[in-house]
């Protein structure tokens, strides 16, 4: 199923969006475990990571825990041009939900794929309260 998104082994932009995009929408832990095997074996590295809190106050967590994730998972290296890339596309990602997001409540996970000099994180969040939540997505695109 995920390779058919993948058809050629020139993957640009759109395909790591489309990976990145992917690893936020996973169900659990074991479907985004699925995913990361089969890009990894195409030679996409990923990572993802949930949270949940209050929006506002969240913000600099949120990219913390995409750096975080994605210097444990391999998908960058610890130096702070990588590490700079990964906070710009969270960032770029986060304020794009952002005016929906502001003052509320969001939970849901972030998505980071690579693939060579492309990277790209997405977030995907259920916004407000209880059960009463509006769904966004931001996706950022950083080249290294």
């Amino acid at each position: 199923m995920t390779k058919d998104i993948f058809k050629n082994e020139g993957f640009g932009s759109k395909e790591i969006a489309a990976a990145a995009i992917k690893l936020a929408l996973s169900k659990n832990r074991t479907e985004e475990q699925q995913f990361q095997l089969e890009y990894s074996k195409m030679g996409i590295n990923t990572a993802a990571v949930n949270y949940g809190g209050e929006f506002t106050n969240s913000v600099m967590k949120i990219i913390e825990r995409a750096v975080v994730s994605s210097k444990r998972e391999g998908v960058i290296l610890e130096n702070h041009v990588e590490e700079g890339a990964i906070a710009g596309a969270t960032r770029e990602a986060l304020t794009q939900i952002m005016p929906k997001a502001l003052g509320l409540n969001v939970g849901g996970k972030i998505g980071v794929a690579r693939y060579k000099s492309h990277i790209t994180v997405a977030v995907f969040f259920g916004i407000g309260l209880l059960h009463l939540n509006e769904v966004s997505i931001g996706l950022g695109h950083r080249v290294v």
